[in-house]
């Protein structure tokens, strides 16, 4: 058996080494357009920043290395230029030489990736904007601003790599304005956790500027001119980091079928629509996990586990591709932020009847050393108590809160069912109730109707005479800041107090973060009244109104 892969890194690597481990006898040859076969794609901006010190680090397989290994026939700076699959064949061209010649296969397996979006704007040809999809991309972009002494950069795009590029010119002592054209930054998470990273960022220097659209950069004796759609930013260079489109060209002219945004189309068993031909990686469009919904998700993880699926399907072995989640994490300077399924936007387009809750948790025992508090925002539907999707920014341990809920959407648990989960417990790791258990506990409350829950953005809905809103926090705390038209009875006061509120009118009920909210909510019922609990309380309500404010200003 012949066996063509068209591209290495992640997926196509992936696919040629479980291939031989399955098969000692196939005819296996890897077809790379660059100079390197395997390299880490995820650590390039940390090379820029001096994370990684050796640009020798980046590359994890040698041609000769995977030869050795895997006995794999691996062709670097060969271009594939042409499917032919009535011959079953490709047109290769060595880069090196400009040699074109076909190769046949058996089976042929498409993992070219993606590249970056490089808009049809004036003045990006310039040798001042770069793009990192690359190691010599890397390289490029490293010389640059060793050899310039460059000092300020603008980053466009707040997506993964956008982000993680800022955080790392930053670390090279550059200063840094990021473009977003878009409300907020990352597309995985929704604006209620957004605002609370936005914060962040401008706090470890980012010069932040969303709902900017880039217009054009002009090219100047010292640095460059980037012209947005607010106003001018001068630089020594130019990130774009606007995201990536399918390296699909071959198969679209090869009649195999893609997707309206180029993806390729392919089944469970990553079989495209030409027979004998399978796509993997960056390229593809999967299912979502969640909703069964067509996505492209371009994550390693997903990218490998497509390869080794490939492998055993040509090896005769049924394994099946059962939809991304699209789990993921980014360092931010000294947090974390992590999100796995999908988010609040997504599903309410998709019409799915959803509930949400906002907690603020230490990431471990309050009393132990270093704690800190993390946003948790977790999404799921009301009828069923079906775990959507789920967002975490915080410091140590917050993606390992996203990984338990990862694995609970995995598992199809129900949200009341994360009440159950026995993890793991110590003072420096966690509390004795765990962040993810407590998140259970109080969406078990409310499917359970033990607490009727608002949002922030419910209340300005509400008239004001016919409700009444109490913030519970201390008298300083409520002195410090609270949201117009709330009484003050702290929670240690409230039994004492109940006289003063009306029995006769609901009762809005916030506090710094809807805990101290939920244990008067609990006793305002046991007398009788109609309570609700304001989810993330006032410290969401803070952030928010902030956010929208910063919008308005920014149109």
């Amino acid at each position: 058996m012949k066996v063509l892969i068209v591209g290495g890194v992640a997926g196509g690597a992936s696919a040629a080494a479980r291939l031989r481990r399955l098969d000692e006898k196939a005819e296996i040859i890897v077809f790379e357009r660059g100079e390197y076969i395997s390299f880490a794609n995820c650590g390039l901006p940390y090379r820029i920043g001096n994370v990684i010190t050796e640009d020798s680090e980046l590359v994890l397989q040698t041609p000769e290395s995977f030869k050795a290994r895997f006995n794999v026939d691996i062709r670097t700076l060969s271009e594939v230029i042409k499917i032919l699959p009535e011959e079953k064949a490709v047109t290769v061209k060595n880069l090196q030489n400009g040699e074109i010649y076909k190769e046949s296969y058996d089976k042929l397996i498409l993992s070219p990736g993606a590249m970056p979006i490089k808009p049809p704007l004036p003045g990006l040809d310039s040798n001042k904007v770069f793009t990192l999809r690359t190691i010599p991309d890397t390289l490029r972009l490293k010389s640059y601003i060793d050899s310039k002494k460059a000092k300020k950069a603008v980053v466009v795009g707040g997506g993964f790599i956008g982000l993680e590029i800022a955080e790392n010119l930053i670390n090279d002592s550059l200063s840094v304005t990021l473009v977003e054209k878009m409300p907020h930054v990352l597309p995985t998470i929704d604006e209620d956790v957004a605002w609370d990273v936005h914060d962040y960022l401008i706090k470890c220097g980012i010069d932040l500027r969303c709902n900017t659209e880039l217009v054009k950069v002009v090219d100047k004796d010292e640095g460059i001119d980037v012209v947005t759609s607010n106003d001018t930013i001068h630089a020594d260079l130019v990130v774009l980091a606007i995201g990536i489109r399918p390296e699909s060209k071959l198969a679209i002219e090869a009649g195999i079928a893609c997707n309206e945004r180029g993806y390729i189309i392919v089944d469970s068993a990553m079989r495209s629509s030409v027979d004998d031909i399978y796509a993997i990686g960056d390229v593809v469009a999967v299912k979502e996990f969640v909703t069964g919904t067509s996505a492209s998700i371009a994550l390693a993880g997903p990218a490998n586990k497509q390869g080794r699926i490939v492998a055993d399907q040509i090896c005769g072995i049924d394994s099946r591709y059962q939809g991304s989640q699209g789990s993921n994490v980014i360092k931010l300077f000294e947090k974390t932020l992590a999100s796995t399924g999908i988010t609040e936007r997504f599903a309410k387009s998709q019409g799915i009847d959803c509930e949400k809750v906002h907690l603020y948790l230490s990431n471990h025992a309050s009393y132990y050393p270093g704690a800190e508090f993390m946003a948790i925002k977790i999404i799921f539907e009301k009828g069923t108590g079906r775990i959507l999707g789920g967002q975490f920014f915080g410091g140590t341990g917050t993606e390992k809160r996203c990984d338990v809920l990862a694995v609970a959407i995995r598992a199809g648990m129900k949200a009341t069912d994360l009440v159950n989960l026995d993890l793991c417990y110590a003072p420096p790791y966690s509390s004795a109730k765990d962040p993810v258990v407590m998140a259970g506990m109080a969406i078990e409350n409310i499917l359970t109707n033990k607490v009727k829950v608002t949002h922030w953005n419910e209340l300005n809905k509400l008239d004001k005479n016919k409700v009444t809103f109490l913030d519970v926090r201390t008298k300083g705390e409520y002195a410090d800041g609270h949201v117009e038209g709330f009484i003050n009875i702290p929670l240690h006061e409230l039994r004492d107090r109940l006289n003063e509120l009306d029995k006769e009118k609901p009762v809005y009920v916030n506090c710094l973060s809807g805990m101290r909210s939920y244990v008067a909510c609990m006793i305002l019922k046991g007398h009788g009244f109609d309570c609700t609990n304001i989810s993330g309380g006032y410290r969401l309500y803070k952030v928010m109104t902030k956010f929208y404010k910063t919008q308005e200003n920014n149109r």
